[in-house]
């Protein structure tokens, strides 16, 4: 997949400035390290052993504004390396800017609030998630084939034994027996179909990734087990009779419209049918770097704002049956994609390019330094869905509930 990388047009400082610049702000970490210029010269920061290296490739690169996206940018383009413990460098994030411009936000805005968002969620997914099943399964786990969250129950726990345990949640919350209907939005590469299917339920996936829907009907036939998968998006999902229960890992952050999902989901179920999510989280929705947004999640891409969401499922008849929190299982579920990532860099660069290594290698990188450091958390909820179909409030009732909330 050939990354779009734009040149930075803001001014650049003079090369000589910007370094000392930098080099001042990677002194306040906690991690020693060095960093070397396009001329040669090379610096050791923070003790005599470093566990983390930045070199400069070319002489443009050092005269870059100092802020994630401009960083970042020249990063994958091969401008800069950053090399050791990516994860141990990127405290430096607290002492930079985001580095968003007028058009970033204009052009989210658009995405988000003038676009079909079934058309942003396709467009979205076509860009995130058709490099191919090897390039996934690459680095994710290998028995079930989660790229969202595993539950460790210790850390010297493998990734495989933690994918176990995310689906034993799943299956204890909802209550599943054979027979039953289950309904999977977001179906992946098929582990919840694998694991509920070998234990008799029935499992409708939905995907949008003709990849994944193929993955997942060869799963079904070679394992001979109940279950199907549509090519669909839930927002346009019309079952011909409700589902006993459903769950969504990590397709959350693809809806932003938690309004529109909650009635989806709502309509979807049996009464007392029950709604298992997951997803990593922010505490402020749509909270999100420019450099993700440019590089890693494009459309309109949030992370779980949890408030917003159990609001809404109470608004839509639902009763929340649990919370937990999971930030900690998800920093080491990321710890170990980014460890075999790592290991597997030449692999990923000769069939995919140096460009996508180095953006994955930055969102995994990234993403277990956010959920160590709470920039991002993790959660679990299960919701019941009632008979009654709750208030479901319009503009002017939720105009005044947010009115009413400013007191």
């Amino acid at each position: 997949m050939a990354i779009p990388l734009t040149v930075p047009t803001l001014a650049k400082a003079p090369a000589e400035d910007n370094v000392a610049k930098l080099i001042g702000v990677l002194e306040r970490l906690n991690t020693a390290g060095s960093v070397e210029c396009f001329d040669g010269t090379r610096r050791l920061v923070g003790g005599p052993d470093p566990v983390w290296h930045v070199r400069f490739r070319t002489e443009a690169a050092q005269s870059l504004p100092l802020n994630e996206f401009a960083l970042g940018q020249a990063y994958i383009a091969g401008e800069i390396d950053l090399d050791g413990d990516l994860a141990a460098l990127l405290d430096v994030r607290s002492e930079l800017r985001k580095g968003i411009t007028v058009p970033d936000a204009a052009a989210f805005a658009y995405r988000l609030m003038l676009r079909s968002p079934t058309k942003v969620n396709a467009a979205s997914i076509a860009k995130h998630y058709t490099l191919g099943d090897d390039f996934y399964l690459n680095f994710i786990d290998r028995r079930y084939r989660y790229y969202s969250h595993c539950l460790f129950h210790h850390e010297r726990e493998t990734l495989e034994e933690a994918a176990e345990h995310k689906l034993e949640s799943m299956w204890n919350a909802l209550e599943l027996k054979p027979g039953m209907r289950l309904l999977d939005i977001g179906g992946g590469w098929g582990g919840t179909t694998q694991y509920c299917g070998d234990r008799g339920v029935e499992v409708t996936s939905l995907t949008l990734v003709e990849e994944s829907a193929a993955y997942i009907r060869r799963l079904i036939g070679d394992r001979g087990i109940p279950g199907r998968v549509i090519v669909q998006d839930l927002l346009d999902h019309r079952p011909a009779e409700p589902y006993d229960h459903a769950v969504i890992y990590g397709v959350i952050e693809h809806i932003p419209n938690y309004r529109t999902f909650c009635d989806r989901v709502w309509s979807a179920l049996k009464p007392g049918g029950r709604l298992y999510l997951d997803a990593s989280a922010t505490k402020q929705k749509f909270a999100m770097s420019p450099f993700s947004r440019q590089f890693t999640w494009p459309g309109h891409h949030t992370f779980l704002s949890l408030q917003d969401m159990t609001r809404e499922l109470l608004w839509h008849g639902f009763e929340i049956v649990e919370v937990k929190r999971e930030t900690y299982d998800y920093e080491l579920t990321i710890q170990h994609w980014a460890d075999r990532f790592e290991a597997s860099h030449d692999f990923v660069a000769r069939r995919w390019g140096e460009e996508v290594y180095r953006a994955f290698r930055m969102f995994l990188r990234g993403g277990q330094h956010a959920f160590r450091t709470n920039r991002l958390q993790a959660y679990h909820l299960v919701a019941e869905r009632r008979e009654d179909p709750g208030p479901r409030p319009g503009a002017l009732m939720r105009a005044a509930d947010f009115i009413g909330s400013l007191r």
